[in-house]
């Protein structure tokens, strides 16, 4: 089966391939009898009308397109394979030549990742910021924990700093009561600096069944930023009596026999957690760094779409919080206008994009594979990171197979950025070498004695302690280590 191919751009090529009918053959006949099947003529029974009848009441044309669109793909496929060519898309196709009996031309535009050479990984080198897990970080933890195995007692006095308040919300702009703004029956610790700005100040010396007024901006809703008046009413006054930082606390809410052990194991997560999040960064420099250094042009159709995929989601993300892309802006730190956001997340795009060519293009050249251990472990690290059971990602992917597919082509994505990185040189800023290549999934260091079980059901309650030890970037998702404009 001859093909060529005509290079039209860096991403776009035309594939001409010559489809003899001998090779047609299996889905010519295929065609004849699946019309026989539909059709009823008289004198014949239904499925055994001879192809020649076929022919004479339907046209054998009509034939040859069945056929033709049951094999196309396999010989397209078959001329992309002999080319060696990466296509990024789906074809367009035209059928250009037609010799009823000998053979069948057609061509096939399609964008396709451009030619480029990688470099040496070895001369990649990136910074991250150095670990920093201070000490008042594992006392923020036991502050937590006493609070959590703390106790309440309701007393008939006024609120005071510290206390566990439940209130009553009403807000009113110019007399009219906004009904998206009132809440009833809420918690809230006097001092925490919570929910709404000057909160604190109003609930401060009330008691239990009195009100007050202020004025405050709201948070949420259409009127988000708009000035209005809070009437707020205590309905109950609870105090808090908090349990020393001791050997008692530990046992109660922990494995530890003493104070100092959970101090060191709380000390010991967050360090980990530190790591991953390190080694995060570390992937997302590593990854920009060598997109930076290659000159690789992006397919036109593909960026817009991108472009179009991106925007629909945005908007929708926008809609969900009821924001207009112009409140988002002003309450973003950047400061940017719409132009400068759409230019900015055009730009992400484009870097996607190019990281993901980039990856594919070493786990081809690397001969990286995916096997079913990988595609388990990425669906519990996936069932932590939205906190659902494993069984229920399964599940989806049962209902939803063309998922699997794109899970795979994540977990390659990933292993082709873990390779890259370990190549790589990392630093912090003090200047050490940060090592990647032992990091265990779950913060710990190959180098380290083994991982202690974690602390029981009752361990710190922080997200920045307990959340899940998965990798900190999972550099196959789509965006392959570049974020999104998120609303």
């Amino acid at each position: 089966m001859p093909s060529t191919v005509e290079q039209l751009s860096p991403t776009r090529v035309k594939i001409t391939v010559e489809v003899p009918f001998a090779d047609l053959k299996p889905s010519m006949d295929k065609a004849y009898a699946e019309i026989a099947k539909t059709v009823s003529i008289p004198g014949f029974r239904r499925g055994k009308v001879p192809a020649m009848v076929i022919d004479q009441r339907f046209g054998r044309g009509v034939v040859i397109q069945e056929a033709f669109n049951d094999s196309w793909q396999g010989f397209y496929g078959a001329a992309v394979a002999e080319n060696k060519l990466s296509p990024l898309a789906q074809p367009e196709l035209e059928v250009t030549k037609l010799e009823d009996g000998d053979l069948i031309e057609f061509t096939a535009e399609v964008d396709v990742r451009p030619e480029f050479d990688l470099p040496d990984f070895g001369t990649l080198t990136a910074e991250v910021e150095a670990l920093d897990v201070p000490d008042s970080l594992v006392e923020d933890q036991i502050g937590i924990l006493r609070t959590r195995f703390g106790s309440r007692e309701t007393v008939e006095r006024a609120a005071a700093d510290g206390d566990v308040l439940t209130i009553s919300l009403v807000a009113s702009k110019d007399g009219e009561t906004l009904a998206d703004a009132t809440a009833e029956e809420l918690e809230y610790t006097v001092g925490s600096g919570q929910m709404l700005d000057g909160l604190d100040e109003a609930v401060t010396g009330l008691s239990a069944g009195e009100s007050t007024t202020f004025t405050s901006k709201l948070v949420g809703g259409p009127l988000k930023d708009e000035e209005a008046d809070i009437l707020v009413t205590v309905t109950q006054v609870q105090a808090v009596e908090l349990p020393e930082a001791d050997d008692e606390l530990a046992q109660q809410a922990s494995e530890f026999d003493t104070i100092e052990e959970l101090r060191a194991n709380i000390a010991t997560r967050l360090r980990q957690m530190a790591r991953l999040e390190q080694a995060g960064q570390a992937r997302d420099a590593v990854l920009e760094a060598l997109v930076d250094s290659l000159d690789v042009a992006i397919p036109e159709n593909i960026l817009a779409s991108e472009l179009d995929a991106r925007r629909q989601q945005i908007t929708s993300q926008l809609g969900q919080a009821q924001l207009t892309l112009e409140q988002y802006l002003l309450d973003a730190e950047e400061g940017q206008t719409e132009e400068e956001f759409w230019t900015d997340v055009e730009a992400r795009s484009t870097q996607a994009l190019k990281a993901q060519m980039v990856l594919d293009k070493v786990a081809e050249e690397r001969s990286i594979s995916v096997d079913q251990n990988d595609l388990t472990q990425h669906i519990i690290r996936k069932a932590q990171a939205d906190n659902v059971p494993p069984q229920q990602v399964a599940d989806h992917l049962q209902e939803h197979p063309h998922h699997i597919d794109e899970y795979m082509l994540e977990i390659r994505r990933g292993k082709s950025l873990a390779l890259i990185v370990e190549s790589a040189t990392v630093t912090d800023s003090n200047g050490d070498r940060v090592d990647l290549a032992g990091l265990r999934e779950d913060g710990s260091l190959a180098t380290d004695a083994p991982a202690e079980a974690e602390t029981a059901t009752d361990a710190p309650a922080d997200d920045a302690a307990t959340a899940d030890a998965a990798p900190a970037v999972e550099a196959g998702s789509d965006d392959a280590g570049t974020d999104d404009a998120k609303a």
